[in-house]
């Protein structure tokens, strides 16, 4: 159902059209991103209209839609993502070449995360499904849970209070096991969670501190469950961490683009 859109500024309404791209849903038709939007259908399809003549989003098929090429090129030359990127990518490969495992960096975006490089392992463990730009689980990943470990107390608070999805019997959903869990990351410099999302994939992060040894990214790896030994890892996770930190204190990087969260579809398939 749409809503009252009295105040309502075109800019906002074209964030919310943006916005109804998750990571459930690449592809949608006019009437769903209404929908998402909560916008009347002839109001998306303005809008729909004037993002597809500027490159900002694309057809697909028939009546699909998907986010542009153009919205993800103009979103990884931001600084906060091009220069993050840029400095941790050799060590990203360094860490995917050494595990032969899906390889991720994520970076927190107020209670949010989100996926800003990916590296997946053809012959490693079940079909990966996250692109850059994609918002992850912010109680059920590692790179969640690492970055929120280390975010301001008044991020963390947020985050309790937000509806928290459980995808499983050990999917932590209460704000006492989270708390443990982010006490933990800290206290031992890693995380590693264990089907929290598929009962059969491990998750493991550690923290990219950055010039300033604030928390900036979280790096990590998916493995299978079965037979995991997630400490082997950790020696080239936390060299690769460091790499990029020293790699970040000569050229420091601004905070990430909000642009980030809109590219879920455009990003190129490796």
């Amino acid at each position: 159902m749409a809503r009252n859109m009295a105040g309502d500024t075109v800019l906002s309404r074209v964030a919310r059209v943006l916005n109804a791209f998750e990571h459930d849903r690449r592809v949608l038709t006019v009437a769903q991103l209404a929908r998402r939007a909560e916008l009347p259908v002839p109001t998306t399809h303005r809008l729909v209209g004037q993002l597809l003549d500027v490159g900002f989003l694309e057809r697909d098929g028939k009546h699909g839609i998907k986010v542009g090429m153009r919205l993800w090129q103009i979103a990884i030359n931001a600084p906060g993502a091009r220069e993050l990127r840029e400095a941790a990518m050799p060590f990203l490969e360094d860490v995917h070449a050494a595990t032969q495992q899906h390889t991720f960096l994520d970076v927190r975006e107020g209670t949010e995360v989100l996926i800003i490089e990916r590296l997946k392992a053809h012959n490693a463990f079940g079909r990966i499904l996250l692109t850059p730009g994609m918002r992850v689980s912010s109680n059920a990943v590692a790179g969640s849970l690492i970055l929120l470990a280390h975010a301001p107390r008044d991020v963390q608070e947020a985050a309790l209070s937000a509806p928290l999805r459980k995808y499983n019997s050990r999917t932590p959903v209460k704000p006492a096991q989270l708390r443990d869990l982010w006490a933990s990351a800290r206290r031992n410099g890693y995380i590693v969670c264990d089907g929290y999302v598929d009962p059969d994939a491990l998750s493991i992060a550690v923290p990219v501190p950055g010039p300033d040894n604030t928390v900036v990214a979280a790096l990590g790896v998916i493995v299978p469950s079965q037979h995991a030994q997630p400490m082997n890892h950790l020696p080239v996770l936390f060299a690769a961490a460091r790499g990029i930190s020293r790699e970040l204190s000569r050229t420091p990087p601004p905070g990430p683009t909000r642009m980030l969260s809109y590219l879920v579809e455009a990003t190129p398939e490796n």
